[in-house]
């Protein structure tokens, strides 16, 4: 009897169908957990396929495709390892049509715990990487105080910290270039004015007229003579004779305002540039070029004397890199991407240019004259890399803060750096150039 009422109870029938349930509801719960281990694998398989495309670019050029297959495997086998995925397949690819790149592909698949049960034992996970470069290239204006000042500082001084750090900068722009004109570099060493090189002085683009007015000498022509109680007194004309251009010592000071603050090409008028024999010409500037000798000689050659124009420093920074009239920057290729960048580094506050300032003191005027300048550079899309060296607890230049940056009207407190020591020029130069050496590889 009570065997009987046990096969008539159907109160429990439900259980039978919960059992069966159970199956499918068990799956999808492994399956998201399955699918959360895949997915965190699959980010440490990408992230070893784009630190392997970063590192081959390095070497991709100088390597046949069997050995950038071979480092490249090794390479990505060191960073995967011990993630719980089936050994993947990895291929590397280095091409040079339209600026170089390395690809990197993985593909690998993960095994499933719960997914099993419903006929899938594995997960398949993938990942691409490209590193390219040469796509996108640099032109950069070094703008260098040369004042007087800039031999103080102590030991090392501000101009022999200066050279260091810059022959540092040249070591890594050089080294950020797969070829030639991959990275083009000006040298713009400034003063009150900017030395554009004696051997120009035939150059229609230069204004010599306060030159000849100012350089030159009395030469007697004949003599004026009158006759009084019949006895004749005669006294020497003299005629101003310019001196001969070939004897200008190659520095010129700012244009006529307001061509002082753009790069317009120089034709006539106030668009030419005026000569003037400056005593404390500093060393002559390098137009943009990738010859990294003379751009070091360049650094070598320079040497502090005379006050501080900051705008016409970088009115022919921008110059350099300007692609006409006077100093006609290279052609640039519409198959590539070009960064333009300029660095001004200066250890004080602006004293004098062609109009304004005693070279001594500091002058707002000048200071006026190159925020102008500095708005119209970046509205040409070029970024301002800003440096001052204040070891003498001058006030912060809010020019050059002002300056930094890619934006008119503001500056970028990421590219102004105020510095306290000689020194730090060497880090600051450092890491510019290393941030500028990242512009040349694109993830």
């Amino acid at each position: 009897m009570v065997f009987q009422r046990f096969l008539d109870d159907r109160s429990a029938s439900v259980m039978p169908l919960l059992a069966l349930a159970a199956i499918p509801i068990v799956g999808l719960i492994g399956a998201s957990v399955d699918y959360s281990r895949a997915a965190a694998i699959q980010s440490t398989l990408q992230a070893a396929a784009d630190s392997t495309s970063l590192a081959m670019a390095k070497t991709a050029a100088s390597l046949t495709a069997q050995q950038l297959q071979s480092q490249g495997q090794a390479y990505f086998n060191a960073l995967f390892v011990n993630t719980g995925a089936a050994v993947p397949t990895v291929k590397l690819t280095y091409t040079t049509t339209g600026g170089s790149q390395v690809a990197v592909t993985a593909n690998s698949s993960v095994n499933t715990v719960f997914m099993g049960i419903m006929g899938f034992s594995q997960l398949p996970i993938a990942a691409a990487s490209t590193a390219a470069w040469g796509n996108s290239r640099l032109r950069v204006a070094l703008v260098l105080d040369n004042t007087g000042s800039m031999s103080q500082g102590g030991t090392p001084n501000k101009i022999t910290a200066l050279k260091t750090a810059s022959h540092n900068l040249l070591t890594q722009l050089q080294a950020a270039a797969t070829n030639d004109g991959d990275v083009y570099v000006s040298i713009t060493p400034f003063a009150k004015d900017v030395n554009v090189g004696s051997s120009n002085y035939s150059q229609s683009w230069i204004d010599f007229t306060d030159w000849d007015a100012a350089n030159g000498s009395n030469v007697q022509t004949g003599q004026n003579c009158t006759t009084h109680n019949g006895r004749k007194t005669c006294t020497p004309t003299y005629t101003w004779t310019p001196a001969n251009h070939n004897t200008w010592n190659g520095c010129l000071t700012d244009r006529t305002q307001n061509y002082d603050t753009t790069n317009t090409a120089p034709t006539s008028g106030g668009t030419l540039f005026p000569a003037e024999q400056y005593n404390a010409c500093p060393a002559a500037m390098v137009p943009l070029t990738y010859n990294w000798t003379t751009l070091s000689n360049e650094i070598d050659a320079m040497t502090p004397n005379g006050g501080t124009n900051q705008a016409i420093g970088l009115a022919w920074g921008w110059q350099s890199l300007t692609q006409s009239s006077p100093l006609n920057a290279p052609a640039e290729d519409p198959n590539y991407q070009y960064q333009h960048i300029v660095i001004i580094l200066s250890d004080g506050l602006n004293t004098q240019d062609r109009w304004y300032g005693n070279g001594s003191s500091w002058s707002s005027q000048v200071d006026a004259r190159q925020e102008i300048v500095c708005d119209n550079m970046k509205n040409a899309g070029i970024t301002i890399y800003s440096i001052q060296v204040n070891t003498d607890n001058e006030a912060t230049s809010s020019v050059l803060q002002y300056c930094a940056g890619s934006v008119a009207g503001s500056g970028d407190t990421s590219k102004f750096f105020l510095l306290t020591s000689p020194s730090q020029i060497v880090t600051t130069f450092n890491q510019i150039g290393t941030g500028l050496s990242k512009l040349r590889i694109a993830n």
